[in-house]
């Protein structure tokens, strides 16, 4: 797909100097290209030629697109669409390549803040039981579902783990997260059992020694895609896979350590999040599940109670 102008050299910028990560960039290079088809076609010959009449038109021209599949962009498409525009613009400024920001007072759809999908604990733990048996396969799809969920790890993250990044003894797991941030993440016994387990007795008869520390069956590292089947194999089998997608057991570590009364902070630096406000959806999750649980075990939360004034009178008639 073209891009503007620039627009490599922005990319450039974001990769190593911001540390996105390679699906980020490349959201922003599809984000870039719709720009670059916008420009063209209303006949502007690139950014440093857009002012704030045009990018106004790009709003208004980007609701009219449809996708792949012949429908809308989604909101939360536009509103990351526009981000990566604004950004352009902010960078061309920012090198001296042009006077003026035109995407200043730009405006689009809010992305509709939409709660992560997370499983009960009695779910997670049905999961967790599906890989049995000591054959190497098993040992490692349940070290990787522990982990998961002991860390809440992204799935790009697990699979880039290697052997070294889990200390046994301490109970830990270092990743490196996005924007090339590392953390180092606790984890329980049963993942320490778990991970101990696929290294000791399955991993060596899974091919050749290498780094990473989960691997496929030839030896080589699992890639993110084999990372999703698996765990979607296993989801299936467990009659959740519709209620699966590759983040729900990260969503279900940090609503289940929220709901266990663990702070948002900590589940900030636990997850990696550069920013608290992307933590505080969670803190929206358990009070979505807090005012479940208490529409259905307070006597006074249901819709169809009694009147107060004729409870009151219930007591009376009862108190002489």
């Amino acid at each position: 797909m073209a891009l503007p102008r620039y627009a490599d050299r922005y990319l450039d910028h974001l990769s190593v100097e911001r540390g996105l990560s390679s699906h980020t960039l490349a959201a922003y290079r599809r984000d870039l290209g719709l720009y670059a088809a916008y420009l063209d076609a209303v006949g502007i010959d690139g950014p440093l030629e857009a002012v704030a009449e045009d990018l106004a038109g790009f709003v208004a021209w980007i609701r009219e697109q449809r996708t792949a599949a012949g429908g809308s962009y989604a909101s939360s498409t536009v509103a990351r669409t526009l981000v990566a525009v604004r950004g352009l613009h902010k960078f061309l400024v920012r090198d001296g390549l042009a006077d003026a920001d035109p995407s200043t007072d730009i405006g689009g759809p809010r992305a509709r803040r939409s709660l992560p999908k997370a499983l009960s604990q009695d779910e997670v733990e049905r999961l967790l039981a599906v890989p049995v048996g000591s054959e190497p396969v098993a040992l490692r799809d349940r070290a990787m579902l522990e982990v998961l969920y002991a860390a809440g790890l992204r799935i790009t993250e697990l699979v880039s783990l290697d052997i070294d990044d889990v200390d046994l003894t301490d109970r830990t797991v270092r990743c490196l997260g996005k924007g090339s941030r590392e953390r180092v993440v606790p984890i329980g016994r049963p993942a320490q059992a778990a991970v101990e387990a696929w290294v000791v007795r399955g991993r060596p008869s899974m091919g050749p020694a290498d780094a990473a520390l989960f691997c496929n069956r030839r030896g080589g590292r699992l890639t993110r895609q084999g990372g999703w089947k698996i765990i979607k194999k296993h989801a299936s089998a467990a009659d959740l896979a519709a209620q699966v997608s590759p983040h729900t057991l990260r969503h279900s570590f940090a609503t289940h350590f929220l709901d266990g009364g663990g702070d948002v902070r900590v589940v900030q630096e636990l997850l990696g999040h550069a920013s608290v406000n992307t933590t505080q959806i969670y803190t929206l999750v358990s009070r979505a599940r807090l005012r479940a649980v208490y529409e259905q075990a307070h006597p006074r939360a249901a819709a169809d109670a009694e009147p107060a004034a004729v409870l009151v009178e219930g007591a009376r008639s009862h108190d002489t």
